[in-house]
């Protein structure tokens, strides 16, 4: 059972950081040494969008992480595909009913055996569900080196509701914390005056309030469009609420 303390605990965390570091020790308290959590915003029909827009969080080491994500190995992995077309826990034991029947792509067989060689052998994977059309979130947990799916599936027959709430849990706390995108962080100024914007304030208003002139606050609008790769004012505010960057108490 989860209780009551632990729910408190992992609700009243301030940072993404601290919730990371409590759910991977819940996890490997399960047998689930290794997590990697991705999140879009941003999926078309055909694309998962941008990789820069992702939210990513794991633990596995940088040998396996950067091939996954900086190669694009993910686009073709056969359980990151499961999660976009599904909502909910899935067994990894699909993948061996599909190897028997033999219809894996020759890009997810290179997926595959990238996942042996690092260890990637058995677990569960989670989709989130999504109210929202262009945003998924899933989670993969591997199990420790040494076990077998068939073992996995049994803590999961025995754990899994568990194992389920917590990832659920830990899924909506990271959608409700600020955290910033590596490579489109914004500046203190830039998340002020977007701020202001998304309140419905003019940028002769934001000029007053900040005690800018104009023209500065039209660069910080300018700067904030390009950091975050948009071509709108509207669209800027929509992505940094989407990313957490505006619109919270720091």
């Amino acid at each position: 059972m989860i209780s009551p303390p632990s729910i408190n605990r992992m609700l009243n965390l301030t940072s993404v950081e601290e919730l990371w570091d409590v759910h991977t020790r819940n996890m490997a308290a399960f047998g689930f040494d290794r997590l990697l959590y991705g999140c879009t915003r941003f999926r078309t029909a055909t694309s998962l969008g941008d990789p820069d827009d992702f939210v990513i969080l794991s633990n596995h080491n940088r040998d396996y992480i950067d091939p996954f994500i900086e190669d694009r190995l993910y686009m073709h992995a056969p359980m990151v595909r499961w999660s976009m077309e599904h909502d909910g826990p899935g067994s990894w034991s699909v993948l061996d009913a599909r190897e028997r029947r033999g219809d894996f792509t020759s890009q997810e067989r290179r997926v595959l055996e990238f996942n042996r060689r690092h260890g990637v052998l058995a677990g569960y994977s989670i989709s989130f569900k999504s109210l929202r059309p262009r945003m998924k979130a899933a989670i993969a947990l591997t199990a420790q080196a040494g076990m077998t799916q068939a073992e996995v599936d049994e803590i999961w027959h025995r754990d899994g509701e568990t194992i389920l709430a917590l990832n659920n849990l830990a899924h909506l706390c990271i959608q409700s914390l600020p955290y910033e995108m590596p490579k489109r962080a914004l500046t203190g100024r830039q998340r002020e005056v977007l701020t202001w914007v998304g309140d419905g304030k003019t940028v002769q208003d934001i000029a007053v309030v900040m005690g800018l002139t104009h023209a500065t606050v039209e660069k910080h609008l300018r700067l904030a469009r390009h950091a975050l790769c948009v071509e709108t004012t509207a669209q800027a505010v929509l992505k940094a609420s989407f990313q957490n960057q505006i619109f919270f108490v720091e």
